[in-house]
C-alpha cells in the first residue's frame, strides 16, 4: 500500500523558513518522480515543485522559484521542501504526491501558515 506522510509544517512570520518532509512507503521510491502541491484557502490545488527519480532534475512554480528547494533521499525514501523567505501567500496545506501506473497518491497534507 502506497503511503505518503508529510510533516514539518507550522506557523511562521513572513521571511521565515520551514522544511517540509514526506516519508514514502509501499512503492519503489527511487524509481518515482515526486511532487509537492499546495492548496491555499479558497484556492485550487497547485503544483509547487517536482523532482525526478534520481533527484537530478527539478521544477519550480514561478511563485516559489528562488525561495524553495526540493530534494530527496532515496536511501531513506524521503522527499523534502526547504522553503525560505516565506510570504503570507504561501499559506496553504502542502501535499506530497506520486503517480504510480494509472493511480495518483496524496499524503494527508501539512499546514503552513505565514503571518505578516
Amino acid at each position: 500500500e502506497v503511503q505518503l506522510v508529510e510533516s514539518g509544517g507550522g506557523s511562521v512570520q513572513a521571511g521565515g523558513s520551514l522544511r517540509l518532509s514526506c516519508a514514502a512507503s509501499g512503492f519503489t521510491f527511487s524509481s518515482s518522480a515526486m511532487k509537492w502541491y499546495r492548496q491555499g484557502p479558497g484556492n485550487q490545488r497547485e503544483l509547487v515543485a517536482t523532482v525526478s527519480s534520481d533527484g537530478g532534475t527539478t521544477y519550480y512554480a514561478d511563485s516559489v522559484k528562488g525561495r524553495c528547494t526540493i530534494s530527496r533521499d532515496n536511501a531513506k525514501s524521503m522527499m523534502y521542501l526547504q522553503m525560505n523567505d516565506l510570504k503570507p501567500d504561501d499559506t496553504a496545506v502542502y501535499y506530497c504526491y506520486v503517480s504510480r501506473g494509472f493511480r495518483n497518491y496524496w499524503g494527508q497534507g501539512t499546514q503552513v501558515t505565514v503571518s505578516s
